[in-house]
C-alpha cells in the first residue's frame, strides 16, 4: 500500500524545485516522462512505495543529450569568471534549500537526518570549491628549439554522461556535476533508478542559478536501458561511473567501443589496521565510523578490521559495546544513529553473506540479523564477524552493509600482505603511535586514500579514486581538472 503522507511530502518538495510533482527526466526546465517499464520508489524505513515513474526511453535520452550539447556551447561562450559566478550561485541556492534537499535523502535514500544534513552541505561546498577554479584552468607556454611560439590549452570534452549510485544520490551527483561544468563540459546525470529525485532537484537549482538550459540534465531510468542509451549517443564525450566493479567493467567496455575516456569510482574492501600500540578507544570509535556510518553503504567502508593478535580480544570487546549503543531505526527519527539499507535486494544480500560466513567458520560476535521491533523496513543490526580468515568470501567481496570482518596479524609485513590480498585498492587506514610505521603503512598499502589514526575524512579539495577493481581516474580535487579536460597544443610561426 502506498504511503500517502510520504507521497504528498515528496511531491510537494519536487514541485517546489521543478514546478511539477511528476517524476521523469529533467532538462531545459522540463520534465520528460518516460514510456518504459514502471519503476517504484520506496521508503526503505517502512518498505512502502512512495512514487512511481516510467523508465526513460531512447527518444527522451536523445533529447537530453542534444539539449546538453547545445547548452555546452552556450556555457563556453561565457568567460571563465562568469561561469565561476554561476557556480557560486548554485552553492548558495543549495544552502538556501538545504532542508528540502536533505528531506528527499531521508525518505528515499534512507539517510539519517544528521547524515543527510552533512551531505547536502558538502554538495554546496563542491560547487563553491570548483567555482574558484573556473578562471584558473590554463595551459602553458613551452620553449621550443625552433622559431615557433608553442602554447597549450585545456579544453572540455563536451557532454559528460555520469552514472551515480543509490547509496548517496545528491552527494555523488554534486561530486560529478561540479568538476564537469567547472571545466566547461555539460553534465547528463543518470542516477540510480531507485533514487532520482534529489538529483532532479539539484539540476533544477543549477538552471535557477543561471546555467544554460540543458547544461545539467538528469535521466530517470535504469542503467541497462537509459544509461546504455546515453553512453551510446554520439554526443557522449566522456563516461563517468560510480558503483560496483561488475557494472563498471560494462561501462568501461561501452566507452571503449566508442573510443571515449572514462572515470570509474568502484567498490572497495578497505583494510582498517590496528597495531598493538594504538589508542584502542579511538581505534574502536574509528572502526565504528568506518563501517557503521551510513549503515555501511559506502565504497570506502572499513569492512576488514585487521587487528594485532595481542589486542584483538580487547578491541572486539570495545567495538561490541559500541555496537550495543547504536540506535537503529527509521531515518526520519532524530534519535536514529543508523538507518535502513536503501533497498530490499541489498538487504537480502547482506543477510545471505553473513549466513555464508557462519557456515565457513566465522563467529557472529555482535548483531548478525535484522533487529527485533523493526519488522517493516530494510534494517540490519551493526554486525561484527570474528575469527574471519583470508579465504572467506566476506574478507574478499564487498558486503555494502553494516558488517565488519575481524582478521588478525602478528607483524607489520603480515598486515601489509593481508591488506593487499584483494583486487580492490580504494581506501585504508592505520592506527598506531609509531610515526615511522604510519608512513610505512601509508606507502605500502595499495589505496587511493589512506588515513592515519582516523577514518572516512573526505573533502572535494583532495583527489579521490582507486585502482584495480576499485576503478581508475580521479574525480575531485585539482586532479579532476585534468580528467575533465584534454590538452591542445598550438604552434605559431614567429619568423620566416
Amino acid at each position: 500500500m502506498r504511503d500517502a503522507s510520504r507521497s504528498d511530502e515528496i511531491a510537494d518538495i519536487l514541485r517546489s524545485f521543478t514546478g511539477t510533482e511528476r517524476v521523469g527526466s529533467w532538462s531545459a526546465g522540463e520534465i520528460y516522462e518516460g514510456a518504459g517499464e514502471a519503476i517504484t520508489l520506496m521508503n526503505p524505513s517502512d518498505g512502502k512505495p512512495v512514487l512511481e515513474y516510467a523508465d526513460a526511453h531512447e527518444g527522451v535520452v536523445g533529447q537530453l543529450m542534444e539539449n546538453a550539447a547545445r547548452a555546452q556551447e552556450d556555457w563556453m561562450s561565457l568567460t571563465a569568471s562568469q561561469r565561476g559566478r554561476v557556480m557560486w550561485r548554485i552553492g548558495t541556492l543549495i544552502r538556501e534549500n538545504h532542508d528540502a534537499l536533505a528531506g528527499l535523502e531521508v525518505v528515499l535514500a534512507g539517510k539519517t537526518s544528521a547524515d543527510a544534513q552533512v551531505e547536502v552541505t558538502k554538495v554546496a561546498e563542491m560547487f563553491e570549491y570548483y567555482a574558484g577554479w573556473c578562471d584558473k584552468i590554463h595551459g602553458e607556454v613551452i620553449p621550443l628549439p625552433t622559431s615557433h611560439l608553442n602554447y597549450t590549452l585545456r579544453e572540455p570534452h563536451g557532454v559528460a554522461v555520469q552514472i551515480t549510485p543509490w547509496n548517496a544520490p545528491i552527494f555523488t551527483g554534486g561530486w560529478q556535476i561540479a568538476p564537469a561544468i567547472c571545466t566547461g563540459n555539460a553534465a547528463v546525470l543518470k542516477p540510480s533508478e531507485l533514487t532520482p529525485v534529489s538529483s532532479i532537484a539539484l539540476a533544477a537549482l543549477c538552471e535557477q542559478a543561471g546555467t544554460p538550459k540543458g547544461l545539467v540534465g538528469v535521466i530517470a531510468g535504469r542503467g541497462h536501458t537509459a544509461g546504455q542509451s546515453a553512453l551510446a549517443h554520439p554526443k557522449a564525450a566522456i563516461a563517468v561511473f560510480v558503483g560496483s566493479a561488475e557494472a563498471g567493467s560494462k561501462i568501461a567496455a561501452t566507452a571503449a567501443r566508442r573510443l571515449i575516456p572514462s572515470i570509474l569510482e568502484l567498490g572497495g574492501k578497505s583494510a582498517n589496521i590496528v597495531f598493538e600500540d594504538a589508542d584502542l578507544d579511538k581505534a574502536a570509535e574509528g572502526a565504528k565510523a568506518a563501517i557503521f556510518s551510513g549503515a555501511g553503504q559506502s565504497c570506502v567502508a572499513g569492512s576488514r578490521l585487521l587487528v594485532h593478535s595481542s589486542v584483538k580480544a580487547d578491541l572486539v570487546d570495545r567495538l561490541k559495546n559500541i555496537c550495543a549503543s547504536i540506535k537503529v531505526g527509521p531515518s526520519d527519527d532524530p534519535s536514529t544513529q543508523m538507518g535502513p539499507i536503501q533497498n530490499k535486494a541489498q538487504w537480502s544480500k547482506i543477510q545471505d553473506m553473513v549466513a555464508e560466513a557462519e557456515t565457513q567458520g566465522a563467529r557472529v560476535a555482535c548483531g548478525g540479523s535484522p533487529p527485533s521491533g523493526l519488522e517493516t523496513g530494510y534494517f540490519f543490526e551493526p554486525t561484527i564477524l570474528d575469527d574471519v580468515t583470508e579465504n572467506m568470501i566476506v574478507s574478499r567481496e564487498e558486503i555494502f552493509g553494516p558488517v565488519v570482518s575481524v582478521l588478525t596479524f602478528d607483524t607489520e609485513e603480515e598486515a601489509v600482505r593481508i591488506a593487499n590480498a584483494t583486487p580492490y585498492a580504494l581506501a585504508g587506514a592505520v592506527w598506531t603511535k609509531d610515526v615511522g610505521r604510519a608512513h610505512r603503512m601509508a606507502s605500502k598499502v595499495r589505496a587511493g586514500t589512506f588515513w592515519v589514526n582516523s577514518y572516512k575524512a573526505i573533502s572535494v579539495m583532495t583527489p579521490f579514486g582507486g585502482s584495480g577493481m576499485s576503478g581508475y581516474g580521479r574525480s575531485s580535487g585539482s586532479d579532476a581538472l585534468q580528467a575533465y579536460t584534454r590538452a591542445k597544443s598550438v604552434w605559431v610561426q614567429t619568423a620566416p
